[in-house]
């Protein structure tokens, strides 16, 4: 299978498979406290992508779990988390379009705290389309849903959590496989949103007896397609695309959340709503044609060392050859 086909399919994944997610935490919601079912979720998907991964995981350094640690704290329980806390009481295509603003923190975190350089003015400006039409979709739907404030300001820290994840799990790729990183990250996060959960008092009032067959549904298709899927194609991603062109799925997720909560959880939509969502998709276009345009992308980068036979140790440890993640993320790096 191509490299071409591999990225397709997991932007795919990425676009309609996270989208939908809004919908099911809504229908998760309904029987199922909110840190609990976020728990179930993260807990349940991460399981699965460390068995898959076998003795893999007898073998990662300390540095590695750490990192998983840090990473799946800021991505399921800062973000996650409190996105399903605040859906409680925002229509999920509000919740969605509001963490399209994750894009915009991670490009303030690369500005004020750069790794090699500042993001491009031209990166910058594409995704102001994509704003504007957040911005139209989000006072339609607040004006019609009658949405506080505070719930805004948590969903606007939850989007700044997912993006400080995003930025640290870049900068700190290690040898272990995508996939292997992405259950460590879902399974420490899972096991702290229980703990999150207990202290709060969500098991004092749950009953399993209670949970309806449509939130168990509901708790599987987040396991599975959400967390199993969506994360692992995240992941991976963030390893052979740009973080930039990688975050677009944030503009495409909230069309897809606001189809599905107005067909079937009878969200409001509007003309103005329409015309949000198409500034949306003119964002994610012109996100790709600027960063196609980044002089690295197809200019060589002579600093990086130049293929050598595996015999020779050219990342500077006696005896051991190059690694090819080792070589990916300092591309990676240069091209971000």
């Amino acid at each position: 299978m191509s490299k071409r086909v591999l990225i397709f399919g997991a932007f795919a994944a990425i676009y309609l498979l996270w989208g939908s997610t809004y919908f099911a935490i809504a229908l998760g919601l309904k029987s199922i406290p909110p840190f609990l079912l976020m728990a179930l979720r993260s807990l349940g998907g991460g399981l699965i992508l460390v068995a898959l991964n076998g003795r893999g995981v007898m073998h990662t350094s300390l540095s590695s779990w750490v990192n998983a640690a840090t990473c799946g704290v800021l991505f399921f329980v800062g973000c996650h988390g409190v996105l399903a806390y605040a859906q409680q009481s925002v229509p999920s295509g509000i919740a969605a379009i509001l963490l399209a603003t994750i894009p915009f923190w991670i490009l303030l975190i690369d500005f004020l705290f750069p790794q090699t350089r500042r993001p491009r003015a031209m990166t910058l400006a594409a995704l102001l389309p994509g704003l504007a039409g957040v911005a139209i979709v989000a006072w339609q739907s607040a004006g019609q849903s009658h949405v506080s404030v505070l719930p805004i300001i948590l969903l606007l820290g939850a989007s700044l959590s997912w993006a400080a994840g995003t930025v640290l799990s870049r900068r700190t790729s290690s040898h272990e496989s995508s996939t292997l990183s992405s259950g460590m990250q879902l399974s420490i996060g899972g096991a702290v949103l229980f703990a999150v959960s207990l202290v709060s008092g969500e098991w004092d009032e749950f009953s399993l007896h209670n949970v309806s067959p449509t939130s168990l549904a509901a708790v599987a298709y987040l396991a599975i397609a959400g967390s199993v899927i969506g994360f692992a194609a995240f992941r991976w991603l963030l390893d052979n695309v740009s973080t930039s062109m990688v975050s677009t799925y944030i503009f495409v997720n909230p069309i897809i959340a606001v189809l599905l909560g107005t067909l079937v959880l009878g969200e409001p939509f509007s003309a103005s709503m329409l015309f949000g969502g198409l500034l949306v998709i003119a964002s994610v276009i012109t996100t790709w044609r600027a960063e196609q345009a980044t002089p690295s992308s197809t200019e060589p980068d002579r600093s990086l060392p130049v293929p050598r036979p595996l015999t020779r140790p050219v990342d500077g440890r006696r005896g051991r050859p190059a690694d090819t993640h080792d070589c990916v993320s300092r591309q990676y790096s240069r091209l971000t």
